[in-house]
């Protein structure tokens, strides 16, 4: 079967970019990690998480190894290499057309970036910690560029509905961002229902970025889609983007 024909890509016009994020589409991998699962931490048959990072670059006839990430809810942003070495880090940029860039999610929000003439392109993993601590800031920074110039797409999050969060959640926001307190409701327990989408486009909007998409999907509600808070035990969303070679 052919998974990426169920899986999203961004709704923006950017020539020569390639781009998507994955759903559970595919016949890779064995429950609960079915059936596209290329994250190699949760636990997963490491020779099935293979065969799907094989596969990918077979379909897509890549010429050099992906850059894949150690993610640990930071703010580094990493320069994408070919060298074939996982590096830490919760953003990665690319300037070199062929070169893969790619993360890994599965509630916490992916960010697409993309230079709206098609030179630079970028991810961010956007949980709430990397939001508070600046990780599209450093991104945005990264990619040398004027905001106006890049355009974003958000990819499938958990939404405000299913995502409770603490107090001290919503203070690490209010402290740092203006006007940030609209993205968190009360909820009957106490607690806060928090808008990871509506703080990410706050933040964006805040540094200049003009053209904002996606934010429509949700992680926990939707079945296609790897959860953490749903399911606990599973796998996770794959993000990929890349300058094509080709084009």
């Amino acid at each position: 079967m052919r998974p990426e024909t169920d899986w999203l890509t961004p709704d923006w016009h950017v020539p020569g970019v390639r781009a998507y994020s994955s759903t559970r589409a595919g016949d890779f991998n064995l429950p609960p990690y079915d059936g596209f699962n290329t994250a190699s931490h949760v636990g997963d048959d490491i020779d099935d998480v293979v065969n799907a990072r094989l596969w990918l670059a077979q379909h897509f006839h890549w010429q050099q190894p992906p850059q894949w990430l150690v993610q640990v809810h930071g703010v580094d942003v990493i320069e994408a290499q070919a060298d074939g070495i996982e590096r830490e880090g919760d953003a990665v940029v690319t300037f070199t057309p062929g070169q893969i860039c790619t993360l890994h999610t599965a509630d916490c929000l992916p960010v697409f970036f993309a230079a709206e003439d098609g030179s630079i392109v970028g991810l961010a993993h956007a949980g709430w910690r990397g939001l508070a601590a600046g990780v599209l800031q450093a991104t945005l920074e990264k990619m040398a560029l004027a905001p106006k110039h890049i355009k974003v797409w958000l990819g499938p999050a958990i939404s405000q509905k299913h995502f409770e969060v603490g107090a001290e959640v919503k203070t690490a926001f209010i402290e740092k961002y203006g006007n940030s307190e609209q993205f968190f409701v009360a909820n009957k327990s106490g607690r806060w229902q928090c808008d990871l989408y509506g703080l990410a486009r706050l933040i964006l909007i805040q540094q200049g970025v003009r053209t904002i998409t996606g934010g429509n999907h949700c992680s926990y509600d939707d079945q296609r889609f790897f959860s953490y808070r749903r399911d606990q035990i599973t796998g996770r969303m794959l993000s990929v983007i890349w300058i094509d070679p080709a084009q």
